[in-house]
């Protein structure tokens, strides 16, 4: 049965996309079977996997209006080695749509029910607010991922997502819980970091992934060629650092 987390963070700007790419193509170069889910109407993460948006058939607006099955709406990312939900323009409609129509919260969990058995891990990126579209991802998901900057603002975001999850967990998917804190950017050499790291710890402990991703050109370069970084240049230290939070992941889960 496949694990379902989200990649989530109130805050915008903070890497949500380039985590879900990446940890979906270290996951895959590590022989899991991984799917990725595309909840942000800008398309970023479906056009970071190296598929062109604008020329899918079927997207996650259709299976979230029941119009399609995950089955038949996911394609396959073939330099990255997973497959890809995607998401375009069309998506910025859903919110309206899905007003109206019952259990609105809980189609993304009810349309991945039938492919549970087809993945090890089915990844969810989250737009940065709380809209219907994230409220399907959170219903969904087992868990959640917060990548994080190492800065001051960044550690009230993290509340308000906390609080977030814990009004979803109470109300509509018991389930949910905080999987774990990535650092994300980080740049050793500033000692501002290094302190808003340390309160990290201080704070939530376990739940802080002992991986780190660096601040790093070619992670930041992939997106332009299409590509996650793992797959853009494997031998970068963000590409390799994404590769042993992949390891990390799948120790994690197995002792939830």
């Amino acid at each position: 049965m496949a694990k379902i987390f989200c990649i989530a963070n109130q805050k915008g700007g903070v890497g949500k996309t380039t985590t879900c790419v990446n940890l979906a193509a270290g996951l895959a170069r590590i022989g899991q079977r991984v799917l990725l889910i595309d909840l942000d109407p800008q398309g970023n993460a479906t056009m970071g996997s190296g598929v062109n948006k604008r020329e899918l058939e079927l997207s996650v607006y259709d299976v979230l209006l029941g119009e399609a099955t995950v089955a038949e709406a996911a394609v396959a990312a073939e330099a990255c080695g997973y497959r890809v939900l995607g998401a375009n323009r069309e998506l910025a409609g859903a919110e309206v749509e899905l007003v109206s129509l019952e259990q609105r919260e809980q189609r993304l969990k009810q349309a991945l029910a039938a492919v549970a058995a087809d993945y090890d891990f089915v990844l969810i990126d989250c737009p940065p607010s709380l809209s219907l579209l994230t409220l399907n991802g959170l219903c969904a998901a087992n868990g959640v991922i917060v990548p994080m900057q190492c800065e001051y603002f960044a550690l009230e975001g993290v509340s308000d997502l906390v609080n977030t999850i814990k009004q979803v967990r109470a109300n509509l998917n018991r389930e949910l819980k905080v999987i774990g804190l990535l650092r994300v950017m980080f740049d050793a050499r500033t000692m501002l970091q290094k302190q808003v790291s340390d309160q990290l710890f201080e704070h939530f402990g376990d739940e802080v992934f002992q991986t780190v991703i660096p601040r790093n050109v070619r992670l930041a370069e992939a997106p332009s060629y299409g590509l996650p970084g793992v797959v853009f240049d494997p031998s970068a230290k963000g590409s390799k650092a994404f590769v042993e939070f992949a390891r990390e992941m799948v120790e994690r889960i197995q002792t939830l």
